[in-house]
């Protein structure tokens, strides 16, 4: 039985949820804690009027409060036999609406009135489903500020939308001030003003959709920057490398070319030195003997002997050589000092060069912003020909080579680059380092519109020579119905209607490459993204005898 009672909330108050404190039971037969009812009046004693917060039955004068003695000793049955309180509800924390009427402690509010002006928990919105005064009550979700829900002017709630001033406002100002005025019912104008939210949302979506397309198209950009990057620091160390070994080879045989003249012209030197001290000791002899001879008192030995030894010595036959007493290899010094100083010269000029070869990669410039309209792609206009010596036979150039048709056969001189079995023709015009944008006019049963390294085939029926086909060239494939893109091969279905003019906008730097259809707006119809590593040649493959093509003059 204890259980039932509890179940209807006999024993507990509807302002702090916990079992009664000092019960009273007021005039309208709802028992509260003293203190919680006693605060709850206190906050209305300006007014002079006193309600029940359950069933809003007001009282004049204020009731006397007295402690309800056997509903207090039940509850005091109630806590000894153990029973315990009702489900905790959730307090309010930050962020959450709380109970207007709770005290203490207040609970998160589940529903606010906007007739009452106030907000609810669990327990006290269940007033408004039991009372029939107060089930006429517009409940929502707990909001707070429900003053801001109230006209300033006459204090009633805003349910009316003032599309001419697009302001909200309640009946009474409806009917005053703003009655010549457009206005519809608050509902009304927010189910327009929700599909128009819908409608925004819809398209920050598809933005956050393109941002994030853009974003994995900078990591491939990337990755393929630093794949470049390695495969090109190995190649440069394994240059340097060589340079190195070449700079060591000519340090090696220059010292071995000074040490071979040094040892060949001492022993040289050495060898005559030991000629003219044999000659010396041979002299120094003969000189003995002469002196031995000058001082004999014998003189038939003198003069026997004189003959033999009074003669001058023959001079010998020693090669002359003279020995420089100032010897350096200053001259080999000055040579080799000339070699450094010019290889220095040297790298410092091929230096500039690779910085600037470098810089044009503009590493710190993967993906330049994207222009919004014509005139935007318009400031990086190039003027493009068409270049003779690669047009196959059938394809007749006019209009200062800006146009091309297919039809008889042209008698164009052999040429290496000239195309003799695709029906396809390159500009003179190289494009490297920059952003270049050029439009095409094309007619007929279709054409390829594309871009090439000059290092395409160009002879013979395989894949080597078409543009798309190979991993030299990119292009765009436009027919009567569709549109394909294809790089290597491999290609891509674009469905969209058909553009007679078709823009091409390469930012060579960024490695993109993208195609657009030219109207009232650019339509992009398809975007490569890659490492540009050669100059790129526009280039185009009419498919049958009706497709002319002809490059648009943008200046």
């Amino acid at each position: 039985m204890a259980s039932n009672l509890w179940s209807e909330d006999q024993f507990s108050c509807s302002v702090c949820l916990e079992l009664l404190k000092d019960p009273v039971a007021i005039p309208c037969g709802h028992s509260y804690c003293m203190g919680c009812i006693k605060n709850c009046w206190d906050q209305t004693d300006h007014t002079g009027v006193y309600s029940c917060p359950q069933c809003r039955e007001t009282f004049t004068p204020r009731p006397v409060l007295r402690r309800n003695t056997m509903l207090a000793e039940v509850v005091e049955k109630l806590k000894k036999a153990g029973l315990n309180p009702p489900p905790a509800q959730s307090y309010a924390g930050p962020g959450d609406v709380p109970c207007d009427f709770c005290t203490g402690r207040k609970f998160k509010a589940v529903k606010s009135c906007l007739t009452c002006l106030a907000s609810y928990c669990e327990t006290h919105v269940k007033s408004h489903s039991e009372v029939t005064t107060l089930k006429r009550h517009k409940l929502i979700n707990a909001i707070g500020d429900l003053e801001q829900k109230l006209c300033a002017e006459h204090q009633k709630v805003l349910e009316v939308f003032c599309r001419t001033d697009q302001t909200c406002i309640c009946w009474l100002c409806a009917q005053d001030e703003h009655k010549s005025h457009d206005t519809v019912s608050a509902e009304v104008e927010r189910s327009v003003k929700q599909k128009q939210l819908g409608e925004t949302q819809a398209e920050i979506q598809q933005r956050i959709q393109e941002r994030l397309k853009e974003i994995e198209e900078m990591k491939q950009a990337v990755e393929s920057l630093k794949r470049s990057a390695c495969i090109e620091i190995k190649e440069s160390e394994k240059i340097f490398t060589e340079l190195i070994r070449s700079i060591e080879k000519i340090h090696t045989e220059v010292i071995e070319l000074i040490g071979a003249n040094e040892k060949a012209a001492v022993n040289q030197a050495e060898g005559r030195m030991k000629n003219l001290e044999q000659e010396i000791a041979e002299l120094k002899r003969r000189n003995t003997e002469l002196k031995q001879l000058s001082e004999t008192q014998d003189h038939i030995h003198f003069l026997q002997n004189f003959q033999s030894l009074g003669a001058p010595p023959e001079a010998g036959d020693l090669p002359s050589v003279t020995v420089n007493t100032d010897i350096s290899f200053g001259a080999v010094r000055k040579a080799v000092s000339e070699l450094k100083d010019h290889i220095e010269d040297f790298c410092k000029g091929e230096l500039v060069k690779i910085t600037t070869t470098v810089n044009e990669v503009a590493v710190y410039s993967l993906q330049a912003p994207e222009q919004r309209n014509r005139a935007e792609f318009l400031k990086y206009s190039c003027q493009l020909t068409l270049d003779p010596n690669t047009a196959y036979e059938e394809l007749c150039l006019s209009e200062g080579n800006r146009k091309v048709t297919r039809g008889e056969i042209q008698r164009y001189p052999d040429h290496s680059e000239r195309f003799d079995r695709y029906p396809q023709v390159l500009c003179r015009e190289g494009l490297s380092g920059t952003r270049c944008y050029w439009e095409i006019e094309w007619s007929g049963g279709g054409a390829s519109i594309g871009v090439t390294y000059k290092g395409i085939s160009r002879k013979g029926w395989d894949g080597s020579c078409g543009l798309g086909y190979n991993d030299k060239s990119w292009s765009l494939d436009c027919s009567d119905s569709s549109y394909t893109a294809q790089h290597n091969n491999n290609k891509t279905a674009i469905t969209a209607p058909r553009y007679p003019r078709i823009g091409v906008y390469l930012d060579f730097n960024a490695g993109t490459l993208s195609f657009y259809g030219v109207s009232d707006t650019m339509t992009l119809l398809h975007r490569f993204q890659t490492t540009f590593t050669e100059p790129l040649y526009p280039g185009f493959w009419l498919w049958d005898y009706n497709s002319p093509v002809t490059i648009c003059q943008l200046n």
